[in-house]
Order: C-alpha cells, then structure tokens, then sequence
C-alpha cells in the first residue's frame, strides 16, 4: 500500500489534513496526519470513508497500479 497518492489527491481536491479530521469525524487533525504518514495502521473502513470523501476508488488511491511479473522455472 503507497500512501504517497492520498496526499496528492487531498492536495488536489483542495482539502487540508484538518478538513479531511473533521469529515471523518476526528477531533483534531493529528490522527488523519498519523494515518496519511503511515505511523498507524488504516482500517478498511477508514479507507472507504477516506475514498468517498476524495471522490475516488480505494485501489486508485491506496494501491500501486504497476503490476509486479514474475517467473517460475519449470522442472520438466
């Protein structure tokens, strides 16, 4: 999981880290900071909150689109 791209989009939909605390209901903004640096764990709950408040899907946002190919031998 890249967090890397939230930050892009937060930034891009003009959103602050206090606005997107407030829209999921934190206190204050240092735990959506915490979650956006990757020092505590994200809920798959949290990120579908955090995807419909970006307006975007999960896999877009949290997952690397490259596709890592990989190879076997084969033994015959």
């Amino acid at each position: 999981m890249t967090l890397k791209r939230l930050k892009e989009l937060r930034k891009l939909k003009g959103l602050t880290q206090n606005d997107m605390a407030q829209k999921l209901g934190y206190k204050g903004k240092s735990s959506y900071c915490m979650l956006e640096n990757g020092q505590v764990r994200m809920t798959i709950d949290t990120a579908k909150k955090i995807a419909d408040i970006l307006g975007e899907d999960v896999k877009v946002i949290f997952f690397d689109q490259q596709v890592q190919v990989s190879q076997t031998k084969s033994t015959a």
